[in-house]
């Protein structure tokens, strides 16, 4: 009896250890010392499961030929390395720019050789490429010259600066790094070569400068360009476009650049024509983004614009790139929209398993694993694909070919396993307007921030339900008009609107009732300069009639920011600041209403302070009159539509902006140019206003501090 339960527990012990063994140990997300993060489209940061987990690191063993003593090894680590590649093979070449040497692994990561042309030695590598032929490229830095190697390590061709009138005299030929297309033709990324890529042609024949970025253009530089004389703008700085950092191909041709020195436009994918296709391309290009590539952390310590440094392109056409200032790894589809994130802080004096230090490069293997260069630890990190990552992978790519419907059980699984995860929102959403399953759709589009597909899918609904209802409609609409001429006639025949309240339009100097006020706002729409004349001399507007005005006006306001459609206002899914509207609302036109006065009193203004401020509670009464509306025919519309919603809510503000300028004229008797001089005096005056609380508020603040300093030093002493 003893025996057989001693049998069956060494059965059971064994079961379990082949169950412990069966484990993968990617599963286990508690071994990534890094955090994964998702940025949905209103900058909203989610932590999510681990997309790539660390799977070795590589390089750190090197052992090479000892030449003082045949047939021996010496350990020969790499020394600030700033590049690799993965061919066909899987084999991994190194720039190994402190050694002068490319060090070659084979796909599991043994040395397989080292190239270092005795020859004609290297001076500083900082690129290396590896062809389809399997011939080497490497951008021998120091020496200034691109050098064509073979399989063997054999140099086949040097690349010196090359000749042409096209190229600057001033243009310094230090190639970084390169990559070379099907044609042969080589595109190299220069140090500091704000032209472009320099393009040569397999003979080394200067062809171009390709994918060269756009200099940027400020509102300081405009105001500089407008008043300072040419000697003076010649005598500053000469504002040059960012040079490109790194460069990478796909199989498809595309050119790939990343930029460190831009804050847009950092990634960029190009075709043989050098445009760029990402450019508006992704799914959010329509709202909110603002071209950036290049995620952050806010973090203690950690402050600045990201520096992408270096990308790599997968067999999926996902971008991935590494911020060597902020060290995050950011992954993008072939559309730029953001895939996920991961970064972590590298500790000063140990280092782990998937922590990179200072990401020097980043390179894709077949099976699509990514490899990081760490130029500090002297090592190459390996990273995985985890199972949530594949999944992620293989539905968005179902998605990004268009086969949505099979795409959706996929995305029905990485929403359960990640239910902020807006890509898996956006994928069933696309699914579902695949089916014809609108009203679902326009949900899932909305919770996914995508305005078009949210547009699209109104679209279809407006149009079933007009379908539905299109006789009922018309009924009612015709029933409308019967009942307005009715009216119309029996007020004719009995004698109704003949009159009007002359009272309310004489000239006499009497305060008016309230009522009569109110509607006097009717009067400055139609006159507008009569009616604000009316109001400085014939009291046709007090201060109840303006403060009703005021709070009508700025209710109505808040209202449009907070409920206009989704499509022509994003921001309103995350939060609306009905307050911080309020108080911008109240301030500028208060500030306005002070300014003017001021100006006013000094330029030979007739209208008082309580004249100034009726007439600017009225002169924005067209808020109350059409800003509900337009909130209304918005949530009716679709970005087809945009045009017309566009022209409504500037025609609002455009007709706000001249009944105060009616009103300056009318209030303070002037005429158009003394007009017009006054509201930019004011418009100034609400500036330097501005500034002076600024600085005020600031003082008070560090008076407050300094004062709240001493009292802790005296009570703890």
């Amino acid at each position: 009896m003893n025996k057989r339960l001693r049998l069956r527990l060494m059965l059971l012990l064994v079961a379990a250890l082949a169950a412990l063994a069966s484990i993968h140990p990617e599963s286990v997300s508690a071994d990534v010392p890094y955090q994964t993060y998702y940025k949905d489209n209103y900058n909203q940061l989610f932590k999510m499961q681990a997309a790539y987990t660390p799977a070795g690191a590589l390089g750190k063993d090197l052992f090479v030929p000892d030449t003082s003593n045949p047939g021996q090894t010496v350990y020969s680590p790499l020394n600030q390395p700033q590049d690799l590649y993965i061919d066909s093979r899987d084999h991994i070449y190194i720039a190994d720019t402190g050694n002068n040497r490319i060090v070659h692994l084979d796909a599991e990561g043994r040395l397989a050789g080292l190239i270092t042309l005795p020859d004609s030695p290297f001076n500083r590598p900082q690129g290396v490429f590896v062809d389809t032929n399997g011939d080497i490229y490497v951008a021998d830095t120091g020496n200034q010259r691109v050098v064509r190697l073979n399989g063997e390590g054999e140099l086949l061709a040097e690349f010196g600066r090359p000749e042409s009138k096209l190229i600057p005299e001033a243009f310094k030929y230090d190639p970084i790094k390169l990559v070379v297309d099907k044609r042969g033709f080589m595109y190299i990324a220069t140090l500091g070569g704000y032209q472009g890529l320099l393009q040569l042609d397999p003979q080394g024949e200067f062809q171009s400068f390709f994918g060269a970025n756009k200099t940027g253009f400020s509102l300081s530089d405009s105001i500089k360009r407008l008043l300072y004389t040419r000697e003076m703008y010649e005598r500053e700085i000469s504002k040059l476009p960012g040079s490109i950092a790194s460069v990478d191909k796909d199989g498809n041709g595309f050119v790939y650049t990343v930029t460190k020195e831009v804050r847009t436009k950092q990634l960029k994918k190009l075709n043989i024509a050098g445009l760029d296709q990402l450019a508006g391309k992704g799914e959010f290009a329509d709202t909110m983004t603002d071209g950036s590539f290049g995620e952050y952390i806010h973090r203690a310590g950690r402050t600045g614009y990201p520096q992408l440094n270096d990308l790599t392109v997968d067999g999926n056409g996902n971008m991935t790139v590494v911020d060597s200032k902020l060290n995050i790894v950011s992954q993008y589809d072939g559309n730029g929209n953001l895939l996920f994130f991961w970064g972590g802080a590298a500790g000063d004096t140990t280092t782990k398993l998937g922590i990179v230090k200072i990401p020097a490069a980043i390179e894709t293997n077949s099976a699509n694993d990514l490899f990081i260069l760490d130029s500090e630890n002297n090592i190459v990190q390996k990273y995985r694909l985890s199972e949530f990552g594949e999944l992620v992978h293989k539905a968005n790519g179902l998605t990004q070919d268009g086969r949505y419907e099979e795409s959706e059980p996929l995305w029905l699984e990485v929403h359960r396993l990640n239910a902020y995860y807006a890509p898996a929102v956006l994928g069933l959403a696309k699914a579902a307007y695949k089916k014809g399953d609108y009203e679902r759709a326009q949900t899932l589009f909305k919770q996914a921030g995508w305005a078009q597909g949210y547009s699209d899918s109104f679209w279809q609904n407006r149009l079933l339900w007009f379908q539905s209802n299109f006789g009922l409609l018309m009924n009612v609409v015709i029933g409308a008009l019967l009942i307005y001429f009715a009216a119309k006639f029996t007020a004719g025949r009995l004698g109704y609107g003949a009159k009007r309240r002359s009272e309310h339009y004489n000239r006499k100097r009497a305060a008016r009732p309230l009522p009569l006020q109110l509607r006097h706002a009717f009067y400055v729409l139609k006159h507008p300069i009569d009616g604000f004349h009316s109001i400085r001399y014939d009291q046709k507007g007090g201060l109840l009639s303006s403060a009703i005005l005021f709070v009508l006006a700025l209710v109505s306001y808040a209202i449009m920011r907070a409920a206009i459609s989704f499509i022509f206002n994003p921001s309103i899914i995350v939060e609306v600041q009905l307050v911080t509207i309020l108080i911008r609302f109240i301030v500028v036109w208060l500030g306005f209403v002070i300014a003017n006065y001021l100006i006013s009193s000094l330029y030979h203004g007739e209208g008082r302070f309580r004249d100034v401020l009726y007439g600017s509670s009225y002169a924005i009464f067209p808020f109350i009159l059409l800003g509900i509306p337009i909130t209304l025919i918005s949530n009716v519309m679709t970005l087809s539509e945009q045009s017309i919603f566009t022209f409504l809510e500037y025609g609002l503000y455009v007709w706000v902006g001249l009944l105060f300028f009616w009103m300056v004229q009318g209030i303070q008797n002037y005429g158009v140019g003394e007009t017009i001089i006054n509201l930019l005096l004011s418009l100034i005056t609400m500036a330097i206003c501005a500034v002076l609380l600024f600085i005020v508020f600031s003082l008070t603040s560090e008076l407050f501090n300094f004062i709240y300093s001493v009292y802790q030093e005296v009570t703890i002493r």
